[in-house]
């Protein structure tokens, strides 16, 4: 995969992951299009990147609002004409207690970490299989495995796309369509600075963006890490129900404490 004059699509890319693979895919010769809510931050990042070679374009859109999609992206198809990719990495998480669980936040996460791609994907695809090419790359999570104790809405929203691009990558090959799925674990961002747990094998979204483009370029189907994270949630999903909620209880009732 060569990046050079290839028109590429992130969504929220105004902070975390998304902002450090703008700033590395901005030093390649392509179209950027760079996709948050807070316009005023993406605005300061398009000045600070205005050297690099890359042509970026910025657009406020909150991807859970499914006209603000439809016309966001009517904006990008009229100046650019064809994604080339579209990396899918908007995310939101918050930790749910039993006595707070309510619809509203449900609403929030699924609305942006599942039909974010969801909707973005609606107006992608139908453009993709008539010009037989595209790719897509969803950001889901190492979380998608397992219920987490007080994750339990954003664990479900990561399997639920997890699950939706590992359909769609067979269901779209015969039309030469690339479905990526990212999966990494505690990368430090505003998301996870809030998290009061311990989070093993952090890593910085400098080092969690270059493992996602040096899996783009060699169009990796799953793109996971890091590795001894990868291992021990294998492990863990491999783990006997009983055996898991036992251990997954212990381990809430110390963060209750």
């Amino acid at each position: 995969m060569n990046f050079s004059c290839k028109t590429i699509l992130i969504t929220g890319a105004s902070s975390g992951i998304g902002l450090s693979i703008a700033e590395r895919l901005s030093q390649y010769d392509c179209n950027l299009i760079l996709i948050a809510r807070r316009i005023e931050k993406l605005d300061e990042i398009k000045v600070k990147l205005k050297n690099n070679k890359a042509e970026i374009s910025v657009y406020k859109c909150d991807v859970s609002n499914k006209t603000e999609v439809q016309n966001t992206f009517g904006c990008v198809i009229s100046k650019y004409s064809f994604i080339d990719i579209a990396i899918m990495n908007s995310g939101v998480g918050k930790r749910i207690k039993p006595e707070n669980f309510n619809s509203n936040d449900a609403h929030e996460i699924y609305g942006v970490n599942m039909f974010g791609i969801i909707y973005w994907m609606e107006l992608l695809l139908p453009e993709f299989i008539s010009k037989n090419k595209g790719m897509i790359v969803g950001v889901s999570s190492l979380a998608d495995g397992r219920g987490y104790s007080g994750s339990g809405f954003y664990c479900s929203s990561k399997a639920a796309v997890s699950i939706l691009l590992e359909g769609l990558r067979i269901e779209l090959s015969s039309y030469n369509i690339k479905i990526l799925t990212v999966r990494p674990g505690f990368v430090k961002t505003p998301m996870t600075d809030v998290n009061e747990f311990k989070m093993p094998f952090m890593i910085s979204p400098e080092k969690a963006a270059k493992k996602i483009i040096e899996g783009i370029k060699k169009e990796k189907n799953i793109i996971e890490f890091p590795w001894p994270l990868v291992f021990l949630t294998k492990l863990i999903e491999l783990l006997p129900n009983r055996f898991y909620e036992f251990l997954a209880r212990k381990q809430y009732e110390s963060i209750r404490k």
